[in-house]
């Protein structure tokens, strides 16, 4: 696992990380074209995504290039648990700490700019457990994942969110970049990332946003 940095940018890429982003944004376009119907519900999306259908799933794994790392729910952490732990198969027996970290979060259209929405505890809830090392970030890398549950514009939200992290959580978030766009996927239009500086590090944060707003189950 290792992390690089492009000599034309000051932005450093896992380009590790990204190559297993693809595997489950592309795991994402399989539920949706197979109109997967899902509950309402952060750990029951998450677990759909992460369990036996899907990425621990052997065909499934192969196909979407990601038989090299296991994904584990509801993983035990520094602090508390964390949504999804990925392990390599090859790096974790040597450096136990090698594992990377993704949080998910679901969103909704609703008080989208106030303190007590979804979009704030996307932040406080995920983005700020990363930012005071609640969550380790192993090759200073870690992911989100935003479970959109009700129509909305997603890049609209992202502004959104992007103010309330100035706003109102700058003092508890460091933040050097907040939200710029970044193509992973070429026909993936929701993938973007935030730098955030620990202990004088800076630190990227990947956040995928995944409509799932017509799958809900109602």
């Amino acid at each position: 696992m290792n992390a690089s940095v492009f000599d034309h940018s000051s932005v450093f890429y896992n380009h590790e990380f990204e190559n297993i982003l693809i595997g489950i944004i592309n795991c994402y376009k399989l539920i949706i074209t197979c109109k997967v119907v899902l509950p309402n519900d952060e750990n029951e999306i998450r677990n759909k995504i992460v369990g036996d259908d899907y990425l621990n799933n052997n065909q499934v794994r192969k196909k979407l290039g990601i038989i090299d790392y296991i994904f584990e729910p509801e993983a035990p952490e520094k602090t508390g648990r964390v949504d999804i732990k990925i392990i390599s198969r090859q790096s974790t027996f040597i450096d136990t700490k090698a594992y990377y970290i993704i949080e998910c979060k679901r969103l909704d259209n609703k008080n989208t700019t106030g303190t007590t929405g979804l979009n704030a505890k996307y932040i406080n809830d995920g983005i700020a457990r990363f930012a005071s090392e609640k969550y380790s970030m192993y090759g200073n890398t870690a992911g989100m994942i935003g479970f959109v549950v009700e129509e909305m514009d997603i890049h609209q939200n992202i502004l959104d969110i992007r103010t309330l992290l100035n706003q109102h959580f700058f003092a508890h978030v460091s933040t050097e970049e907040a939200f710029a766009h970044k193509t992973i996927v070429t026909d993936f239009k929701f993938s973007y990332y935030s730098i955030h500086k620990i202990d004088g590090v800076s630190k990227i944060i990947y956040h995928l946003m995944f409509d799932f707003s017509n799958n809900i189950a109602v």
